[in-house]
């Protein structure tokens, strides 16, 4: 049942996270961690974040992981191929069918339609993520982390990839401190 259910999770992610990856994310978190419970938000953001410092489609990154920690190596194939069977049979039957009417108003009014959702989508993500994060960082520590990833990315056009990798580094640090702290002091 558990193959069955990876499936149908991300391939319904794939299905109806028009746009790419961004769009997906959402979709991916409601079906990993809201229906499906194979974990919690904590873990969600750490693979997130791990699928954004890689190459590739972040779906396709997501659904690998996800699926080898459900059910193994079956289920990361499982998982992935059922993450882009959506792409590919909408890919062929969409592009061919639009080139057919490319320059109707419609098509490009579809196009600039979705736009917003997907924006008003990953506001929703990050607002959620934001809330829950004072709960392990405190208000004060992810205002001041928000500020300055919004300086750094936005206005000194820093590659994400390079403050994700950062960040985890200083986590990684900072456990690590704290763990032989508490080694010592035993």
């Amino acid at each position: 049942m558990v193959h069955f259910d990876l499936f149908v999770a991300f391939f319904r992610s794939g299905m109806l996270g028009y746009g790419g990856g961004p769009s997906s994310i959402p979709l991916v978190y409601k079906e990993v961690v809201e229906t499906f419970k194979w974990m919690d938000d904590e873990e969600f953001a750490d693979v997130l974040a791990l699928g954004n410092a890689l190459p590739g489609p972040i779906n396709t990154k997501m659904a690998g992981y996800i699926g080898y920690r459900v059910a193994g190596k079956i289920g990361m194939l499982n998982a992935i191929l059922s993450s882009i069977l959506p792409t590919i049979i909408l890919m062929i039957i969409l592009l061919t069918s639009l080139s057919a009417f490319k320059d109707q108003p419609w098509v490009a009014g579809m196009s600039r339609g979705v736009v917003p959702v997907v924006a008003m989508m990953m506001i929703t993500l990050t607002w959620d993520f934001f809330s829950k994060s004072k709960d392990s960082l405190g208000w004060g520590y992810s205002i001041v982390l928000t500020v300055v990833s919004f300086i750094l990315l936005i206005m000194l056009d820093l590659h994400p990839a390079i403050l994700i990798f950062v960040l985890l580094l200083a986590a990684v640090l900072k456990r690590d401190k704290k763990s032989s702290a508490q080694k010592g002091g035993n």
